[in-house]
């Protein structure tokens, strides 16, 4: 797996009846004309993925609308307060009174949320808008907004409830709120970090587009099914897609997913799989940004990827002074995702926010997606409000423009600490000064196996180093407080830094570490990777 280094960053058309051969004719004779179905087309025809399909292939063949969705401003101008302060009535969940598995509840336009998203409801192969109706809202103190409200109007998203913590009580699975944004939780957890539909130019100096879910189709669910499934039709400046999700609530709450692309114009850079998470500090902190009395602060606390080759590799998440984007060779991934590993409410001493309780999320792609990498970008913040770290698989090679890109992959929103038997896993990385302008690394390493492995066991510690450094003092030993062993060693700069280089500490490049355990010939630990900074 080989690393590179990057430092600094959503009309209504008459439907005519015409035979199935003058179809296909029309189809050959105007591209595009016979994938203009609308509304009155599905509920003629019915519905399936295809439509959505069909309606991203049209709409990449025309320009992009700016203006199309947009809320009125009296609702963009709404405080953070006034906004919170509309609150949807639970009473009027749709399918709260038909004994069925999911509810829904609806999001009101305004403030952050500049988009109408139109939501249609599919019911026995038809497809039905479903209108906006400001009785579903509590407008609070807000007494002149649904006055302010145009006919036709939109919502800004939704969220799924089912009963996934008990049988009698519905809560919240998952919310599908804000460009192609979207959170879910697992049975016992509280939301943490994000999803998205599609990353374009994250971290290009040119600055990054964010797409978004314009239309959604949701099936009604059959009253004992254990899934539901939502469609969705994405749209930016740069490109259209048809997104599938088929949801399913549980102590893992997976989501299986499929979307089609379609490129309106070149896009420099897409991400595939989107995740998005915060990590503010944590226990490989050296230096603070601020002073808290918690000692972690974090959704996530490192990347992790699974390699075609089998490697499993690891890497912690920092906050650093600059902007950082990593690249890390993944043809074929089979897996990737941001991963909230300590689930020990002493490391976050926070009764509000619980940061131990929140979802890892596993990204597991289906076949072969080709050549490319998994890319990780740490964003600067001295704030936990902020979400600063994004990874994503982007491919090699541009995708083509008028040929439809498909990717499969399933999301699995966990509630443990994924660890993957039989390798032992990166329990904890440390660091802190060594003296002489080295820093000391301690990395704790965990399994059941790893516990198993007393002294004088014949492990050591296989450390690479990039050039600009030098590995001293390396030392393995059993950590009986943990049930694992440890490594520990110190990272010193070849040369001394300048006095200009001790005045701007990352006018250096940073060095590549890597690290696991074994015994004789066998791998007992994934590999550990750091970005050291002389």
């Amino acid at each position: 797996m080989m690393q590179y280094n990057n430092e600094n960053r959503y009309v209504r058309r008459r439907f005519y009846r015409v035979s199935p051969l003058a179809l296909i004719i029309l189809a050959l004779l105007l591209p595009g004309a016979f994938h203009a179905q609308t509304a009155e087309a599905v509920e003629n025809s019915g519905f399936s993925r295809q439509v959505v399909v069909d309606r991203a292939r049209e709409l990449s063949q025309t320009p992009f609308d700016p203006n199309q969705g947009q809320v009125p401003k009296a609702l963009l101008n709404l405080s953070y307060d006034a906004w919170r302060d509309i609150r949807f009535r639970p009473e009027k969940a749709l399918w709260k009174k038909e004994n069925r598995p999911f509810h829904l509840q609806f999001f009101h336009p305004g403030l952050f949320y500049d988009r109408l998203v139109d939501i249609n409801i599919v019911d026995k192969g038809t497809a039905k808008r479903l209108p906006f109706d400001s009785t579903m809202f509590d407008y609070g103190n807000n007494h002149t907004v649904p006055e302010q409200i145009p006919t036709p109007f939109g919502f800004a998203g939704f969220r799924i409830h089912g009963p996934i913590n008990t049988a009698k009580y519905f809560d919240e699975i998952a919310v599908f709120l804000g460009a192609s944004y979207f959170r879910a939780v697992a049975k016992g957890q509280v939301y943490g970090l994000s999803a998205r539909g599609l990353a374009v130019d994250t971290a290009l100096p040119d600055g990054e587009e964010f797409p978004y879910f314009r239309e959604f189709w949701i099936e009604k669910p059959a009253r004992r099914s254990s899934s539901l499934t939502v469609h969705a039709l994405l749209d930016s400046k740069s490109l259209t897609g048809a997104y599938t999700f088929v949801i399913q609530g549980g102590k893992t709450t997976t989501m299986d997913v499929t979307a089609t692309l379609f490129l309106r114009v070149p896009v420099k850079k897409i991400g595939i799989a989107p995740l998005t998470s915060m990590f503010l500090f944590g226990e490989n902190t050296d230096e603070r940004k601020v002073r808290d009395f918690r000692p972690e602060v974090h959704d996530s606390d490192g990347l992790l990827i699974k390699n075609d080759s089998g490697e499993w590799f690891w890497r912690p998440l920092d906050n650093p002074a600059t902007l950082a984007v990593n690249g890390f060779r993944a043809d074929n991934v089979r897996g990737f995702g941001l991963i909230q590993r300590d689930r020990n409410h002493h490391s976050y001493q926070d009764l509000e926010a619980n940061y131990e309780r929140r979802p890892t999320l596993w990204v597991e792609p289906r076949g072969d997606w080709g050549h490319g990498h998994v890319e990780l970008i740490n964003i600067p913040t001295d704030q936990e409000i902020h979400d600063n770290i994004v990874a994503f698989w982007t491919p090699e090679d541009d995708l083509p423009i008028g040929v439809p890109q498909t990717y499969e992959y399933r999301l699995l929103w966990y509630h443990g600490s994924f660890t993957h038997p039989p390798l032992g896993y990166t329990y904890a990385t440390r660091t802190g000064d060594a003296g002489n302008g080295g820093q000391r690394f301690v990395i704790d390493f965990r399994s059941k196996a790893l516990n198993l492995l007393e002294p004088p066991s014949n492990i050591e510690g296989v450390i690479t180093c990039g050039e600009g450094a030098t590995v001293t003092e390396q030392h393995v030993e059993k950590n009986t407080h943990i049930g694992g062993w440890r490594l520990s060693f110190v990272v010193r700069p070849d040369q001394a830094p300048s006095a200009l280089e001790k005045v701007l500490p990352n006018r250096r490049a940073p060095v590549d570490l890597r690290a696991f355990l074994k015994i004789n010939d066998t791998t007992l630990t994934e590999t550990w990777n750091y970005a050291y900074r002389p």
